[in-house]
């Protein structure tokens, strides 16, 4: 399976490039990018045979059975229509887009096709072993959840990614709202998003607050959002910009019981049962469960099982994409509002 990317920039060179390395049967063989010295470096580490100025030439190249988009934000879904118009399979880099009509008519190319779209952030072995525990009613009815990924910013993420193309520049086109359109929310909520949604399934409707605390942009750098679910659960997201000490913790809990991931003592999750449901100081029961990342493999191990079962992902295909950026444009609208929000997309497919 002969593979091109889309974008030569920091997440093709800390993500693409070395997950795609590691799965059998494939070879990125083109890839396209602005910046030449950039293209030559990544052709020399990772064995690339082919590099172009023009991202219209990844399109067009009949060579190719799938495409790689790793771009800013706001070109996600203008190369993926153009991907998926040439009759190849793609893998679209998170957030799918800023605008809900982009994400509709994503959505509609997407069903008028045979190939195979993953189009969100892919979720480890914890997120499908906490859906099976809610499924199984391990934790009784599901009353609330709560998800943080928040890291210490875009300046703090590319300063490797400098340092490997030996670039001097301080440009971060995340800070500038003209290049990027949406800012922390998009960038690092929706993997939070992403993952409630996973676990608990669509949501209904969504109340938010972003703010600008401390970097130098007008985009938000911190976000919470309320999520009211389907099936009637209330969750809480939490993002930003502003945490250099780095975050991903998930809850979900329940009348029987909640999951904590990552959990204690170094599982991937820990299942607290109560022991009394009549006296309060009876101490919980702790039960770790190991949820290993073998199992699922890595979003590109994924996408190309998928390729060749002829199928989109369980979980990350273009419609939960749709659902989760209604999702994040919602937060945006309801903090400017101070109105909640409702939603009107599911997770699931049509």
């Amino acid at each position: 399976m002969k593979i091109g990317i889309i974008g030569a920039g920091g997440i093709a060179y800390k993500l693409h490039l070395p997950q795609l390395m590691q799965v059998p049967g494939v070879k990125v063989t083109h890839i396209a990018g602005r910046e030449e010295w950039r293209l030559k470096f990544l052709c020399e580490k990772f064995d690339i045979p082919h590099y172009t100025l023009n991202y219209d030439d990844i399109v067009a190249d009949d060579s190719l059975d799938a495409v790689v988009v790793a771009t800013p934000h706001p070109q996600h879904v203008p190369f993926g229509l153009a991907v998926l118009n040439a009759g190849k399979h793609l893998l679209i880099q998170k957030p799918l887009c800023g605008k809900m009509e982009e994400a509709d008519a994503f959505v509609d190319a997407v069903s008028k096709t045979n190939k195979t779209v993953l189009a969100l952030p892919h979720f480890g072995a914890d997120s499908y072993k906490a859906r099976e525990l809610v499924e199984s009613g391990a934790i009784g009815k599901v009353t609330g959840a709560g998800c943080r990924v928040s890291h210490g910013g875009p300046e703090v993420y590319y300063a490797e990614v400098r340092d490997a193309f030996d670039e001097k520049s301080e440009y971060l086109w995340f800070f500038r709202a003209s290049d990027a359109s949406v800012g922390a929310l998009f960038d690092m909520g929706v993997y939070a998003v992403a993952n409630l949604v996973s676990v608990l399934g669509s949501v209904q409707s969504v109340m938010g607050q972003v703010a600008t605390v401390d970097k130098p942009t007008t985009l938000e750098d911190t976000a919470t959002l309320i999520l009211h679910f389907a099936n009637g659960a209330v969750g809480c997201m939490e993002t930003g910009w502003c945490d250099p000490a780095r975050t991903f913790q998930m809850r979900v809990h329940g009348t029987k019981g909640k999951i904590v991931i990552p959990g204690d003592h170094g599982a991937s999750m820990t299942l607290w049962e109560p022991t009394s449901y009549t006296r309060e100081d009876a101490p919980p029961k702790a039960t770790p469960i190991d949820a290993f990342e073998s199992d699922r493999g890595s979003a590109h191990a994924h996408w190309v099982q998928c390729i060749n079962e002829g199928r989109h992902p369980e979980r990350s295909h273009a419609w939960a994409a749709r659902h989760v950026t209604e999702i994040l444009l919602a937060g945006l609208e309801s903090s400017r509002t101070g109105q909640r929000v409702t939603i009107r997309s599911r997770a699931e497919r049509e």
